[in-house]
């Protein structure tokens, strides 16, 4: 029998809301996450742009009990751990603590093999916040002598997924996937292929990240990357509009349970979607703009259309890429396109980024949960911001109010420097 993989667990901790229902209510009501921030120690006149999307008040031990090596762990550790447990508890599954001495506790899955449970997460960059911290001790301490141990271990980018893997007694095929902004949608295909091949019946993927940090946040500000528009923060983030000026950085995780078909079936699973098929291309361009010519996204989006069996036609909604930024915006509309014809002026696009910024390694993640909601829901939720369509942003971006439409098969597309593009396709789930 084939294989196939559905999505049965959703678990975003966003700066509009931590888990499916706050998630879900901030993205119909249309809030925007943005606010004036400032690094503690930095002159914040260095910075062109001061704002960004946060997650306030955010506390891992809300999520799961407290334990001793939480002091060691980098914020999108700890954000990617929160996701998870939202995940496996929408999803369904129960977990047993296990005391493993020395005040250290993990969590293990009821009634499944743990090595048929992956982790395959995307990170964009690592675990920053902790890289900033030593770097800065080591600098000034003149040598590695106060450097904790714990440093290196829990910075590199593989710390995330095996983190999660440990909390929660996870031995399946464990990775961390990075390509930029579009690293959890990669994460995701590379799970959605592992289901396929039976290698593992549950993945927990999506993924994280945390760049509001003062080197991350200064090297998008070098770039001109992100928008200027500090003084009205919740509205610098607006997709396709003529007066965008870049994108608004964000933080949180998006992540998603996916699951083999015939066991979500057996357990009786809450199924949101199952994904059909995936597209990726890279542009072979520059390291930082996308490709001019927009066919090589283009293909990224029609290769998804062909692995799933899905003519363009059928598709009813695009969750776009979507930053702010002049040239992807442009581009990825070009590219819509070219990839569904005629038929991308008669469907619905939006951009999730207009009220969560740009989670970067978390992006991907998060905006998939945003389309499996709209997708369970019948309900699309609005670009805001967007007041007068740029040139060459001549689609239908749902401005600023969310519209009820069913939605039967829908896209979701990511970018990334580097030339990286990937695909989703998502179709809703009928019994």
């Amino acid at each position: 029998m084939e294989k196939r993989a559905v999505i049965t667990g959703l678990g975003p901790v966003t700066p509009v809301g931590s888990g499916k229902e706050a998630y879900w209510k901030s993205l119909i009501s249309g809030r925007s996450g943005a606010k004036k921030i400032d690094f503690e120690d930095c002159d914040m006149d260095q910075y062109g742009s001061r704002i960004a999307c946060p997650v306030d008040d955010f506390l891992l031990t809300d999520f799961i009990d407290e334990t001793r090596d939480m002091k060691h762990l980098g914020r999108t550790s700890q954000f990617a751990l929160a996701g998870t447990k939202l995940a496996l508890d929408d999803a369904g599954f129960e977990l047993r603590t296990i005391e493993r001495g020395k005040g250290q506790i993990s969590y293990a899955i009821k009634n499944i093999n743990p090595g048929m449970i992956g982790v395959i997460l995307g990170v964009g960059g690592e675990n920053m916040d902790l890289c900033e911290k030593y770097h800065k001790i080591f600098l000034e301490q003149h040598g590695p002598k106060k450097v904790s141990p714990f440093a290196l271990p829990h910075i590199i980018v593989s710390s995330v997924a095996a983190n999660v893997c440990n909390k929660f007694t996870i031995q399946g095929k464990s990775l961390s996937v990075s390509t930029a902004c579009s690293s959890s949608t990669h994460a995701i295909i590379e799970a959605y292929m592992a289901i396929l091949m039976g290698s593992e019946t549950v993945i927990i993927t999506g993924g994280a990240d945390a760049c509001i940090t003062p080197y991350v946040f200064g090297g998008f500000d070098a770039m001109g990357a992100m928008s200027h528009r500090n003084e009205k923060p919740e509205e610098a983030s607006r997709p396709f509009d003529k007066d965008r000026d870049g994108f608004v950085l964000g933080e949180g995780a998006g992540i998603i349970i996916l699951e083999e078909l015939q066991h979500a079936l057996v357990r009786g699973a809450r199924i949101y979607c199952e994904i059909k098929g995936f597209g990726a291309t890279a542009d072979a361009y520059h390291i930082i703009a996308p490709a001019s010519d927009p066919q090589v996204q283009a293909r990224a989006i029609s290769a998804a259309l062909e692995t799933a069996r899905v003519h363009s036609e059928e598709i009813d909604y695009v969750n776009a890429h979507g930053t702010s930024t002049p040239l992807n915006d442009v581009t990825e509309t070009c590219a819509i396109k070219k990839a569904l014809g005629d038929h991308a002026y008669r469907i619905p696009i939006s951009s999730t980024k207009s009220m969560i910024g740009h989670l970067i390694g978390g992006a991907g993640g998060a905006e998939v949960i945003a389309t499996s909601l709209m997708i369970d829901r019948g309900k699309i939720h609005a670009t805001i911001n967007l007041e007068t369509p740029g040139d060459g942003c001549d689609l239908n971006y749902v401005p600023n109010k969310p519209t009820e439409k069913s939605i039967r098969k829908a896209i979701k597309i990511s970018s990334a420097f580097g030339g990286y593009n990937a695909a989703l396709v998502l179709e809703r789930w009928d019994i």
